[in-house]
């Protein structure tokens, strides 16, 4: 919210009330403003590129490819203790879509080049992308793979594309040293952020990769801007195939700004405004939420990117051949010899994508035939 200042733990409750008809009126404005379509900035999508800026061709063949094969990309760790376990094999895996039993038909762990969004808040009373944050974003882009690309969003009230997707890891680097100033007057904006972000992805990543957004703010929730709402933007994230990761640089500050946050949106749920909660879309897509002093960030975001190199790549083909755009929910859980060999286990993964569509025209041209 525009000019919060961070007065003392019991804000929380007195800013809410304080702002529930604005919060309010808010939720009306945005309704209008779907009747209109979004209002959106618009971020201009480049051809994605090459390490040597060459642009990178993709045929007809690989984009049906790529919308038929369903990828998921999962996450597997000991209950108890949360260690990563990267041994497992292809039947130990139980795939359901609306309940009905899948076969896994692409199976991989670190086989696929990453697809990374770095998205860097700028608004709100802190600024969470300070200089040591900076250079543990630095030193994970450059202990990425050669193959893997990169790009970096930034966003407060509007969203900014810094720079489009890059293999080359020297440009995105710098890139990183043109991220816009804090405004501190203006909006976490979360929904226009994850929903532009997902938009790019599905546009401009390599088709063939591992899709993740990696969000970086001193919140993990946020009250909605006008614009997509937040199951459009769910469901965008869906389309996309993308995780949802957060790393939170946490100092004392950000720990009373994010419980301010938190105090009013909950008070403010009471009331039907609506907010984006980070950890919700973490959970919903297989991620994680990592928090961390900004000294030693460069620990977390170095686990992070580990943790996404010991991820499973699942790959099936829905027995349920409509192409009819619809919601499916999917469900990946370890068999029951998995389970009694390994003990009491968490499956993190997407819970869901959206079906293909095909057009009116692609239908007819169908019958014809």
């Amino acid at each position: 919210m525009k000019g919060i200042k961070i007065i003392s733990l019991t804000l929380p409750v007195v800013l809410a009330l304080a702002l529930l008809p604005s919060v309010t009126a808010q939720s009306h404005k945005h309704t209008d403003s779907q009747e209109r379509s979004h209002q959106l900035p618009r971020v201009e999508i480049p051809m994605p590129a090459t390490s040597d800026g060459a642009l990178r061709r993709t045929s007809d063949e690989r984009i049906k490819l790529g919308v038929d094969l369903v990828v998921l990309d999962a996450q597997v760790m000991q209950q108890k203790t949360s260690r990563v376990v990267g041994d497992l094999k292809k039947e130990d895996f139980v795939l359901l879509e609306d309940g009905v039993k899948q076969e896994i038909t692409h199976f991989g762990q670190d086989s696929l080049p990453l697809s990374v969004i770095l998205l860097v808040d700028r608004g709100g009373c802190l600024d969470p992308f300070g200089e040591q944050v900076r250079q543990a974003a630095a030193d994970a882009i450059s202990r990425l793979k050669p193959e893997d690309e990169v790009a970096l969003m930034a966003f407060h009230d509007e969203v900014e594309l810094i720079q489009g997707f890059r293999t080359y890891k020297r440009s995105l680097i710098e890139a990183l040293g043109r991220v816009p100033p804090h405004e501190e007057e203006a909006n976490h904006c979360f929904n226009r952020a994850f929903y532009a972000a997902a938009d790019y992805m599905r546009k401009a990543s390599n088709p063939d990769g591992r899709r993740v957004i990696i969000l970086i703010s001193a919140l993990t929730k946020s009250f909605d801007c006008s614009g997509p709402s937040g199951e459009e933007t769910r469901h965008a994230l869906f389309e996309s195939g993308s995780v949802v990761c957060g790393i939170i640089p946490k100092t004392a500050l950000q720990r009373i700004e994010n419980g301010v946050m938190g105090g009013m949106a909950a008070m403010a749920g009471l009331f039907k405004a609506k907010t984006t909660d980070v950890n919700k879309l973490a959970e919903e897509t297989g991620g994680e939420v990592a928090s961390a002093k900004p000294e030693v960030l460069n620990q977390a975001f170095n686990d992070l990117i580990s943790h996404l190199r010991t991820r499973y790549s699942i790959g099936f083909v829905s027995s349920n051949t409509k192409r009819d755009g619809s919601f499916r929910k999917l469900k990946l859980e370890l068999s029951p010899a998995a389970k009694s060999r390994e003990g009491k286990l968490v499956v993190k993964t997407r819970r869901g994508y959206r079906a293909p569509k095909d057009r009116a025209g692609s239908v007819e041209t169908k019958s014809k035939n």
